[in-house]
């Protein structure tokens, strides 16, 4: 009986001859083309989908690189900026002219927040001018979508001009949203929503005390009560608004809180009730506002038109009961396509652009009123998610692959042969193989190599097979795949340097989906397929969903720095669309903190960009902070430990202590080598870095202080 390593070469050999003549019926498949067309940067945009999800603020350039439209479709060619280098000018050491950050990393473009807010309120002026609509609009943005100190006080600045303001949901957004106000237009609303009780209400009616343009929105009717009694203390006459508990709904994830039995709003039997109240308290006039909710991501402009009339109807109803009514806020709802499908039926995707949304609110509206011969009344919207989702790209780095090269079949030494240990059942196996490859059964072939591995197994965990036989059998299954021309490329798995629970918690929470891309290389054809696993010790802690439908990712292979230590270079990836939410519900998973941050606008030199702000990502004694603990006193505790075991005549305490303490003070994700603070550095110095006071002292600071900036030109 022949050993299986000596049979291999004769089967395997014997395989194309067996399969070159089986069935001549099938189909031939031509040989590919001698010279393939080359690879493109439009092959990639239309791979990635970019030109559906990605207009009018991203593209491909020629490059092969990511590039970012500030100005949305007025950006002209030498306003571009190419992302690649933005992220290479922050995350270089300084010593480059680089600013020295760590990724994860996440890119702030103000300008696109800024082209986002006039493109909503030209969409509506459009419509109201149009259809001859008899009042106007102005928006607010709910600060829950990200609650960012630049990213609110970018949205009142750019926001003043056309009254746009605020919306709150809690005591502290409510306090930020007044201090920020402070700056903004003084008609700009300020809307009050969520669960109250004495102490927010209390705020509310300060807020309108400092003359700021505030609405307490009723969730509860059992809040009205407390609005009548604070506001009658501290003499304040509240604006009062309600939100209403509609009928209309859209199913999906996001219709979860419409619809009757809605998490929040009143139904017309509480509504009511409210309107009775107030007039027995002679407040009715107080009573300007319509709110309600159809649920986010609306998915078509039939059933956002739909609710909307049925908003319009309550509003209809309240003026006829007396009421003072001035506002219908039509709530938040307007989506964004996540993957470029225009699709009705999606959760990640939208049929509709932004002034198919406006023109359907607003003749929704018009239709209702005129009908009710009552007066047009100003537009709101909450469209939080349509604001800032764009502005925002989180960029992190794959630091390895897993490796799927095919198995090779080698006989090791001292175990040539060993077919005479494999049971009864898996050698009848591999000689039933052997003669199914001869006679070019090409089923059989698979079904007996698939069971010879399975008996295999069954023996290596019964323990009368060894790991070096198992490795054997498992790399000669591979070569008779692969000679049958059955071995499918297998989908690697590409280890990314970032927290999916930190930074996507979206994506693990109920599966939404963003668009994912490499930011580079993109004039390269990817020739692999891969999912994304993050550090995290959680099986969770992966990207194996993508936009399309996709269960894996198309990437280019990992290229070594040359360095012939099996290091890669740099290969960056970028989520987009993801400036809403993600930052806000993103939590500290294995301790690991949020991103760092940069904030670039485009600059008037040509091809140029400036950094306005940057800050390191959070710290491990940050983290460490959150869950109580405090990293002085741990650094203390380590210390001595240091100076009563560690002193053993070969290094230096000192050393140690000052690389524990840059520890605490470095983020933690994955670094480079060169970076890490307790790692042998020469003998000069014991073997070990030397942490300076200075760069101890710095190591947790921001980049520059608050209204430092780095300007700088890339040709």
């Amino acid at each position: 009986m022949p050993a299986l390593a000596c049979c291999v070469d004769a089967t395997v050999s014997s395989l194309p001859y067996a399969f070159a003549n089986w069935d001549s019926t099938l189909p031939q498949i031509p040989p590919p083309p001698t010279t393939p067309a080359p690879w493109t940067v439009d092959h990639s945009a239309l791979l990635y989908r970019v030109d559906g999800w990605g207009a009018p603020y991203f593209t491909v350039n020629s490059n092969g690189d990511v590039s970012v439209l500030p100005h949305g479709s007025s950006t002209l060619p030498h306003q571009e900026i190419d992302l690649f280098k933005v992220v290479k000018k922050a995350s270089d050491p300084k010593s480059s002219a680089g600013l020295g950050l760590q990724l994860p990393l996440i890119v702030r473009f103000p300008d696109i927040l800024k082209d986002r807010l006039e493109s909503l309120q030209s969409a509506f002026d459009f419509a109201i001018q149009s259809q001859r609509y008899e009042a106007h609009y102005q928006g607010v943005y709910p600060v829950k979508c990200n609650q960012d100190k630049f990213v609110v006080e970018d949205i009142v600045k750019f926001g003043s001009g056309f009254r746009f303001g605020l919306e709150a949901g809690s005591k502290p957004e409510l306090l930020l949203a007044m201090s920020s106000l402070c700056n903004g237009n003084p008609e700009a609303l300020l809307v009050c929503n969520g669960f109250k009780d004495v102490e927010y209400i209390a705020l509310a009616l300060l807020a309108r005390k400092l003359h700021l343009n505030t609405v307490i929105v009723l969730e509860q009717e059992e809040e009205l009560d407390i609005v009548i009694d604070v506001s009658k203390k501290l003499g304040v006459r509240p604006v009062i608004g309600l939100r209403a508990k509609l009928r209309t709904k859209h199913s999906g994830h996001f219709g979860s809180t419409s619809g009757e039995k809605g998490k929040f709003g009143l139904t017309t039997t509480q509504i009511l009730r409210v309107v009775k109240k107030l007039e027995q308290n002679e407040m009715l006039d107080c009573m300007q506002l319509l709110h309600f909710h159809i649920g986010s991501q609306i998915p078509s402009t039939s059933l956002l038109a739909d609710g909307v009339g049925e908003a319009a109807q309550i509003y209809s109803e309240l003026v006829r009961l007396g009421a003072c009514m001035r506002v219908i806020d039509i709530g938040g709802g307007l989506g964004i396509d996540y993957d470029g499908s225009k699709s009705p039926n999606s959760d990640v995707s939208v049929s509709y652009s932004l002034e198919e949304y406006a023109s359907a609110v607003v003749g929704a509206v018009r239709l209702v009123c005129d009908r009710k011969g009552i007066k047009h009344p100003i537009i709101c919207s909450e469209s939080g998610r349509a604001i800032v989702s764009h502005h925002s790209i989180l960029v992190f780095e794959a630091v390895s692959a897993s490796s799927h090269d095919s198995a090779q079949f080698q006989s090791p030494p001292g175990i040539e042969y060993f077919e005479e240990q494999l049971s009864d059942d898996a050698r009848a196996d591999y000689q039933n193989l052997c003669a199914a490859a001869v006679r070019g059964e090409y089923e059989n072939c698979l079904l007996y190599a698939e069971q010879l591995k399975q008996r295999c197994v069954e023996q290596f965990k019964e323990g009368s097979l060894d790991m070096e036989q198992l490795a054997a059998v498992d790399g000669f299954c591979e070569l008779v795949s692969k000679a049958i021309g059955l071995s499918d490329d297998p989908v690697r798995t590409y280890h990314v340097n970032l927290s999916v629970f930190t930074s996507i918690p979206d994506f693990w929470g109920f599966g939404q989906l963003f668009p994912l891309i490499p930011i580079h290389r993109l004039d390269e054809k990817p020739v692999v397929r891969g999912i994304l696993s993050d550090l995290t010790c959680d099986s969770d802690g992966k990207i194996d969903k993508f936009i399309g439908g996709e269960s894996s990712l198309p990437l280019h292979k990992l290229d070594t720095n040359g360095s012939g230590n099996g290091d890669c270079a740099a290969y960056y990836l970028g989520m987009f669309l993801g400036g809403a939410y993600e930052e806000a519900l993103g939590g500290v998973h294995n301790l690991f903190g949020g991103p760092s941050v940069v904030r670039v606008s485009q600059s008037n030199s040509p091809h140029g960009f400036a950094v306005t702000r940057a800050v390191p990502g959070p710290t491990c004694g940050d983290v460490l902070r959150v869950m109580q603990y405090e990293p002085e006193l741990m650094f203390q505790t380590l210390k001595h430990r240091i100076e009563e075991f560690a002193d053993d005549g070969g290094s230096s305490s000192l050393a140690l202590a000052n690389g524990l303490a840059c520890s605490f003070n470095n983020m933690p994700y994955l670094a480079s080598a060169a970076s890490c603070s307790l790692t042998a550095a020469g003998a000069g110095n014991g073997g070990y870095y030397y942490c300076s006071d200075e760069s101890f002292a710095s190591s947790g600071d921001a980049v520059g202080a608050e209204d430092e900036q780095w300007s700088y030109c890339i040709a």
